[in-house]
């Protein structure tokens, strides 16, 4: 699956282990939700990288003791027209989420500015996905959008600071 970054596609470095899979003895695992709270302990005290694939309507509170421990965070988007993940990405910056914000799914270029600005560093999609929507697009999409109408995790100004702004 194609991993999108600064708008250019770039290598996966997370190992995503099959749900039945050893894990190795060290490196960085993207693991399920309920795999995490099972095994991620014992994972976290040996030294792993610690990543976890959320569902889009998860409660924080599962996931708000470990936010200090993972490295990232990849948010499910099942498909194009739900805005969860989006939403979910905002609380998770606002809760103090450092690490990395992956969307992953069914994400389109339309879309890309605005996860950029909800907090999204990188976005996972399908290789069917890839290749209707190659590297080029989500380029131009990365600065489609250069004001927003609400404030976000990113670097875009809203349309009320534009407002103000231009009283001053």
């Amino acid at each position: 699956m194609p991993l999108i970054k600064d708008g250019r596609f770039t290598s996966d470095k997370w190992l995503r282990p099959a749900p039945d899979a050893t894990l190795p003895w060290y490196g960085r695992l993207l693991l399920p939700l309920d795999r995490l709270l099972a095994e991620g302990p014992a994972l976290d005290e040996a030294g792993h990288m610690l990543g976890v694939e959320i569902p889009n309507n998860v409660a924080l509170e599962t996931v708000e003791p470990w936010l200090r421990r993972l490295h990232l965070i990849a948010i499910a988007f099942p498909k194009a027209a739900d805005g969860r993940g989006f939403t979910l990405a905002q609380r998770l910056r606002r809760l103090g989420y450092k690490g990395e914000l992956r969307a992953s799914g069914h994400v389109i270029p339309d879309q890309y500015a605005l996860a950029i600005s909800c907090g999204f560093d990188t976005v996972d999609i399908s290789d069917a996905l890839a290749e209707r929507q190659p590297e080029a697009h989500w380029r131009n999409a990365q600065h489609a959008m250069t004001i927003t109408y609400q404030t976000g995790s990113g670097n875009l100004r809203s349309i009320l600071a534009a407002r103000w702004a231009a009283k001053a």
